[in-house]
């Protein structure tokens, strides 16, 4: 059976005003995160929000770059309850490239 790959551990995602807009589409997806931006407007850390969160640092770091191919709600939530905003302030699906 295929393992899909996450952003999270076993043990249990562009942003049109990033450098590199495309990031997200060449990770196979049209699906950019905002979380720069987020972390940049309440002056916060990667390293922070994953204490915070209680997500690793290297999840957060996999969503920041755009390469999660899948978020859990729990993280998704918890990050969310952190900084204080909704999943469509963290995430936006970017227009195709043609």
């Amino acid at each position: 059976m295929a393992r899909r790959w996450t952003a999270e551990p076993d043990d249990s995602a562009e942003s049109s005003d990033r450098a590199d807009p495309g990031a997200a589409v060449a990770a196979g997806h049209r699906v950019g995160c905002h979380l720069d931006a987020l972390l940049a407007d309440r002056g916060m850390t990667l390293t922070e929000l994953a204490s915070r969160a209680g997500v690793t640092v290297v999840n957060l770091s996999v969503l920041k770059n755009d390469r999660a191919r899948a978020v859990r709600f729990s993280t998704l939530t918890a990050v969310c309850d952190v900084l204080g905003c909704q999943p469509g302030d963290l995430f936006s699906v970017l227009p195709p490239v043609s």
